[in-house]
């Protein structure tokens, strides 16, 4: 009986065991279901984790497109630089015959701290620290970082196993201070790929380089392979490659030497006097193009030693003074009230509410005619003219048709629209003149279009082309662009012949007398604003400007000038605009002193050198009777500057960096900013500048041979 029971009991149990064992084989046939049918277990990629752990995505990066100016030299590039690692780990080595770690520490050790500015000791500690770790590779410290091409090769030639670099794109500005409020500058930034995986990428934060970020952006590619335990390739497996799109390359409409003549002349200003701000524009009287910008204060993109990241040109409005006096007298002409013979009383306007607004020259010149009024900046003239004959609706409507109170679309970011609002008498009557009312640099050099093409108003643009890196294509092309007809040629002509009268006058009988030059026929109107601040209008601070063109007759170069707070005398401002009008008018051939051409400068396409014979290529260039530098003590050339393509004066620089080790420190007297950061941008040379213009001084003697720290301080001056 007892037998009995316990073989119930041992089949009881036999088939929980069996029923136990079938669930367990239902449960595990329901996961395997799961995993093969679902992408995501449990909030997890798993077909993305396999993937992962057998095969190996490598990142090929793009490069940033390059900006140009209308030469076609590059002012604002990538350049590559490297950091230094060293693998340590065994596993590496596949073959002993072919070490793919670093076999010998104390060798290695000894071996880079002869080309690099590194104590052996510090190396070594470095690598057997990383062995003792067992860390599969090392870097070697700051001084092993951000390394150039030519000591890149350097060690490279000392075929050291184990030894490798990491490449990384930096952007670079050759020509440092130079037009820099227009081209911006991009900095490395973590942003998201189109994986959604964060990586470090350049990112405009100013200028061109803000503004066509994306165009400017290339779209990385990568190559994806399947890897075995250690992370090599698998032998015979399938490798798959997207290759890198670089980013488009922009073209400006900026002229380096116009731009130059710009910089040089605001810099010697800054010798004879102070100010709080200067800003200046030349534009391309026929299409709206604009040659040069120049700032004060500006900053090295370089160095981003940034006082103000808005553009005074385009970014900052002011009163203008009364340059608005141009316009002003437009929209009577337009509004068919002008007469310019016709006299008022200067010196004193009452308002109608009682308040007096005078003239600069507050005791007038008696009754006089209105085409002398705009001669000597007569505020009671445009009074007069407005409160007789228009209203504050057709005042207002003038300015908007001429583009003021609305952004102009120039291709920069952060553009203002100013402001126009006047509405009670003594508002309108000061807007007249160009108090109480806001505008930028660029919407004046957009209204004085109207007056080049004869009443019809154009876009001004920066953007001359933008081209695809890889094929050539030009994918967007600037141009002129006419935004309609705002005044008639009969307005135009009287407004030029008013503008004659500022400058061709004397101390008498015009305010604009000083800027006057024989043989350039300069035509502008003067302006002098107050700057208010919370007592109100201040006689102490104000906004000197200036509007023009040249030559009057046929104008080819649009010209606005502001400067708030100038110490300096009338002769000094006009030393200042005359040496601009002067070196862009001979070298534009327009003319010159004695009204005959001059001879444009001979220009030349640059070839590319790399990979040829120093000897033969210095032999060329002097045939052509150009100016050649050559960098190291090697037979070979292995970078130049500018680049192939480049279109460059013949009284310019070609830089040569060679294969060899030796380098010796040039005269740079002499040298311009772009000769300048064209030699330390070959050789890495660490810099500090002052001024702007020319080099005067260096610290580090003439055939002095560099080393890797050293650093050459210059001195820049202008010359006229």
């Amino acid at each position: 009986m007892k037998k009995e029971k316990n073989e119930l009991k041992n089949i009881k149990f036999s088939k929980l065991y069996i029923m136990f064992g079938l669930f367990i084989f239902v449960l595990i046939i329901y996961r395997i279901g799961v995993l093969s049918t679902s992408k995501k277990v449990e909030n997890v990629d798993i077909q993305h984790l396999a993937s992962q752990r057998t095969t190996r995505v490598e990142t090929l990066y793009s490069k940033r497109g390059t900006i140009y100016d209308n030469n076609k030299n590059a002012l604002a590039q990538n350049i590559s630089s490297y950091t230094l690692i060293a693998y340590l780990s065994k596993n590496r080595t596949t073959d002993d015959s072919n070490p793919k770690h670093v076999v010998d520490i104390d060798y290695t050790s000894e071996k880079l701290s002869e080309v690099l500015d590194i104590p052996k000791d510090t190396i070594y500690y470095y690598l057997s620290n990383g062995q003792e770790k067992g860390l599969y590779q090392v870097e070697l410290g700051a001084k092993a970082k951000n390394l150039t091409e030519l000591k890149k090769d350097e060690i490279v030639a000392l075929k050291l196993p184990g030894i490798d670099f990491i490449e990384t794109q930096q952007r670079y500005y050759p020509y440092g201070t130079f037009a820099s409020y227009i081209i911006g500058y991009a900095k490395k930034k973590e942003v998201k790929n189109d994986s959604g995986e964060k990586v470090e990428d350049l990112v405009g934060e100013m200028g061109i380089e803000s503004y066509y970020n994306k165009e400017l952006t290339g779209t990385n590619g990568y190559t994806l392979y399947q890897k075995d335990r250690n992370g090599y390739k698998i032998a015979g497996t399938q490798e798959v490659t997207v290759d890198a799109i670089d980013g488009n390359d922009i073209y400006l409409t900026i002229n380096s030497n116009i731009q130059l003549f710009v910089e040089d002349a605001i810099n010697a200003l800054q010798d004879k006097c102070t100010m709080d701000w200067a800003s200046l524009i030349l534009a391309d009287a026929t299409t709206g193009a604009i040659l040069a910008s120049g700032t004060y204060p500006t900053f090295d993109p370089n160095k981003k030693n940034i006082e103000s990241y808005l553009n005074l040109n385009t970014s900052v409005p002011f009163e203008p003074g009364s340059t608005m006096k141009i316009f002003s007298y437009m929209a009577a002409m337009e509004n068919g009230v002008y007469n310019g013979s016709d006299t008022y009383k200067s010196g004193i306007f009452t308002a109608r509410d009682g308040t007096e607004i005078g003239d600069w020259n507050r005791q007038g010149w008696g009754y006089i005619t209105y085409d002398a009024g705009f001669a000597l900046s007569s505020n009671t003239a445009v009074m007069n003219l407005i409160d007789k004959y228009m209203s504050a609706e057709q005042l207002r409507d003038y300015y908007k048709k001429l583009g003021f109170g609305s952004k102009t679309g120039i291709e920069l970011p952060n553009e203002s629209s100013g402001k126009l609002s006047f509405k009670y008498q003594t508002e309108i009557l000061n807007a007249g003149f160009g108090q109480g009312i806001t505008t930028t640099p660029i919407q004046n050099i957009k209204a004085l279009t109207s007056i080049s093409n004869d009443g019809i108003l154009l876009q001004p643009y920066l953007v001359e082309k933008i081209v695809n890196h890889d094929t050539g294509e030009v994918i967007y092309q600037g141009g002129r662009k006419e935004l309609g007809r705002v005044a008639s040629i009969k307005t135009t002509n009287k407004i030029k012949e008013l503008m004659r009268s500022v400058i061709a006058g004397n101390s008498k009988t015009s305010t604009g007398y000083y800027y006057y030059m024989d043989g350039y026929d300069f035509i502008a109107k003067t302006g002098t604003a107050q700057v208010a601040d919370s007592k109100g209008y201040s006689n102490n601070i104000v906004i000197r400007g200036l509007a023009g063109m040249f030559p009057g007759d046929d104008p080819k170069v649009l010209l606005y000038m502001a400067i708030k707070n100038p110490t300096c005398s009338n002769k000094d401002v006009s030393e200042f605009i005359q040496s601009i009008i002067k070196n862009t008018s001979k070298y534009l051939e327009i003319y010159d002193e004695t009204k005959e051409q001059t001879k444009k400068l001979e220009t030349i396409t640059v070839e590319s050198y790399i990979d040829k014979d120093v000897k033969s290529v210095e032999s060329t260039l002097s045939a052509l009777s150009i100016k050649t530098v050559i960098i190291g003590n090697g037979n070979k050339i292995v970078s130049q500057v500018p680049k192939y393509g480049e279109v460059i004066n013949k009284i310019d620089r070609v830089f040569l960096l060679t294969n060899g080790n030796e380098i010796k420190m040039p005269d740079l007297v002499g040298y311009s900013a772009k000769d300048f950061y064209s030699f330390t941008s070959l050789t890495g040379l660490k810099y500090k500048t002052s001024g702007i213009g020319y080099v005067t001084s260096q610290s580090i003697p003439i055939d002095t041979v560099l080393k890797e720290t050293d650093e050459v301080e210059v001195t820049f001056e202008a010359k006229y």
